[in-house]
């Protein structure tokens, strides 16, 4: 039997950093992915704070105790990426492989499929 590749994978960097941000906001359970509409591009990744769990509205991934929470009706447009996080001199953050993108602005800000 084959294994099945995961819908988004989340790097160990990733993970962490969902860990520590969730543990930043009392209450918590995880963080929220969403895709917003916004930018040149016409969407964009954001990651907030849940404090609410709702199964009929979100995938739950869980990954070495990190937990993320993605609309089920927007899993469409990141079926495949691969979640990871950076930390720069100046600037640290998410980091989105997304292979469902079909073009980015010219900051990087924002996408579209």
């Amino acid at each position: 039997m084959s294994e099945q590749t995961p819908p988004i994978t989340i790097t160990d960097k990733a993970a962490q950093a969902i860990k520590d941000k969730t543990a930043l906001k009392e209450g918590a359970l995880g963080l929220r992915l969403q895709i917003k509409s916004t930018g040149c591009s016409g969407n964009s990744y954001q990651m907030e704070h849940a404090m609410e769990e709702d199964p009929g509205a979100d995938d739950k991934l869980e990954v070495d105790g990190a937990v993320l929470y993605i609309s089920k009706g927007q899993s469409w447009m990141i079926f495949g990426t691969t979640i990871d996080y950076e930390e720069g001199e100046m600037d640290s953050g998410f980091v989105f492989d997304n292979p469902n993108e079909a073009g980015r602005c010219g900051c990087g800000e924002s996408f579209s499929v």
